[in-house]
């Protein structure tokens, strides 16, 4: 199964790649204005992908949801199967390239860089998702950790903040020292916290 996805190509050699994964019933269009925002001077390749499945109401999605945290296992293998081949296909070694995504885009980051038998990416954002517990997938808690950011909605309504603390806890539990911020939002991105987000992904790459 393979993936579709936009590119922003960078002001010229590039540095690597970031890879934004769009959220629920969105695609590939949704986060593509972020990668500008993310990498303002073009230092990486850009792309944004579009999930694999298509599912009521409508959108691309990359898993199912039965019930939030817990994703449906067999679409959840459709949709990293996907994901993990199109990501180890880019013509960039895995510590060269940053993850993130919004919400089961956040989920997929989670999932494509602490999953076990996965290559570390040079750091991921996590905005308003959650690490996934679903059968046939695990997390390789195992240090050293790249730079993670985690960043959630204090009243988000669709995935819960306890998700985000709950990440945060493993994740230090294992020896990682996370980016966290909560925001007095819902679940959406707040234009606040995008300098931070762009440090995170200066510094992964800095040469």
């Amino acid at each position: 199964m393979s993936l579709r996805a936009l590119e922003r190509p960078p002001a010229g050699e590039a540095d690597g790649a970031l890879v934004l994964f769009h959220g629920r019933g969105a695609d590939e269009q949704d986060l593509f204005p972020l990668l500008d925002a993310l990498d303002p001077d073009r230092r990486l390749h850009g792309y944004t992908p579009r999930g694999p499945l298509a599912l009521p109401p409508g959108g691309a999605h990359w898993y199912v949801v039965p019930r939030v945290g817990y994703p449906d296992p067999e679409s959840f293998r459709l949709g990293y199967s996907a994901a993990a081949e199109w990501l180890d296909a880019l013509p960039f070694p895995p510590e060269q390239i940053v993850l993130g995504g919004f919400s089961q885009g956040a989920v997929m980051t989670y999932a494509l860089g602490l999953g076990k038998g996965r290559p570390r990416p040079a750091a991921m954002l996590a905005l308003s998702g959650f690490i996934p517990t679903v059968e046939g997938w695990e997390p390789d808690l195992e240090p050293p950790f790249p730079p993670i950011a985690i960043v959630h909605g204090e009243y988000d309504p669709v995935i819960p903040v306890e998700f985000a603390r709950r990440a945060r806890t493993v994740l230090e539990a294992a020896g990682a020292k996370p980016f966290y911020r909560e925001l007095p939002i819902e679940h959406w991105i707040d234009p606040s916290v995008l300098p931070e987000l762009r440090q995170v992904v200066s510094s992964a790459l800095s040469v």
